[in-house]
């Protein structure tokens, strides 16, 4: 049985939700974003045309919702396929070594590790942003500043949260939205405001600005010292070979003490070596599913869910 045809642009928008139930919340904002900036644009463009006739009109041109829904569906696969990353060749049952070693050959595993020393700076900037946003909203409650400063402070921060969801995609490969929220047609200034403070997106997007510093303090010093100890780790032979065969030294003629003492010898050499090794593929590996796990959870405080 058929759907009625929409008449409005809400019953279009209902209709395109409910005919991509169960898609990804991403892939549906940007969906919605699309038709309803369609919509809108053309119901602007015939002002002297009922909103029902244009959706009619629209219907022979832009596409009825199911058939828009169909049509995001193929392309997200294709997308999808074209942005996964080539698989390297290797053998059908790879060793457990080779799984290990295997992470040097992925790219998001790099940027992931990039994104862990990233997130301080990001953490700092956030949550300075949302700190003094909310305390100048709050004091200027009073005054009729303070209206707009609230709407500029909620806006701000969505743009943001648009951008680390693309950070983020572009670093894991989480599906993100490629499209904002719509703001829908022009409203009052109370209206706004009521919308913003009922959007419970206003809330989490705020929570997640204030949770990156603590949380990008965390990444900060799993980074550095992941990544300190696996290059000391591997210096250590360079040093004690540099040393013992009285090779040029860059600190001069002063020896570096190298603590325990038998890190100084061959065996020594070769342990540290292979545990540097170690210790930077476990970073990686590391990084790569912190990140994942951290992208996830963006996305559930930063993508309505529709």
């Amino acid at each position: 049985m058929s759907r009625p045809a929409p008449r409005s642009i809400d019953d279009y928008l209902a209709a395109l939700r409910a005919a991509l139930a169960g898609e990804d919340p991403a892939l549906i904002q940007d969906a919605l974003y699309d038709a309803e900036e369609y919509l809108r644009a053309e119901l602007a463009a015939n002002p002297g045309i009922s909103e029902a006739d244009v959706l009619e009109r629209v219907a022979g041109t832009y596409g009825r919702p199911e058939e828009i829904a169909a049509a995001y569906r193929d392309t997200e696969v294709k997308v999808t396929q074209a942005l996964r990353p080539p698989v390297s060749k290797s053998p059908a049952s790879p060793s457990l070594l080779d799984q290990f070693l295997s992470v040097y050959s992925d790219p998001r595993a790099y940027m992931s590790l990039f994104f862990m020393f990233l997130s301080l700076v990001t953490g700092i900037v956030y949550f300075t942003f949302a700190v003094t946003g909310i305390s100048l909203s709050l004091g200027l409650a009073v005054l009729i500043i303070g209206l707009p400063v609230f709407i500029a402070f909620i806006g701000i921060a969505r743009v943001i949260s648009f951008g680390e969801g693309r950070l983020l995609e572009a670093v894991s490969g989480e599906r993100m939205p490629r499209r904002p929220v719509h703001p829908g047609p022009h409203a009052g200034l109370w209206e706004q405001i009521l919308g913003m403070l009922q959007d419970a997106r206003t809330w989490t997007t705020l929570a997640y600005l204030v949770l990156m510093l603590p949380v990008g303090i965390v990444y900060f010093v799993i980074a550095v010292t992941g990544l300190s100890v696996g290059v000391a780790l591997l210096l250590v032979p360079v040093v004690g070979i540099a040393q013992r065969m009285e090779w040029w030294l860059p600190w001069g003629d002063e020896r570096l003490v190298i603590s325990p003492a038998w890190f100084d010898t061959p065996v020594g050499w070769i342990f540290c070596a292979a545990f540097g090794v170690v210790v930077l593929t476990t970073l990686l590996h590391v990084a790569r599913i912190v990140i994942a796990l951290h992208a996830r959870a963006a996305k559930a405080l930063l993508v309505t869910t529709v």
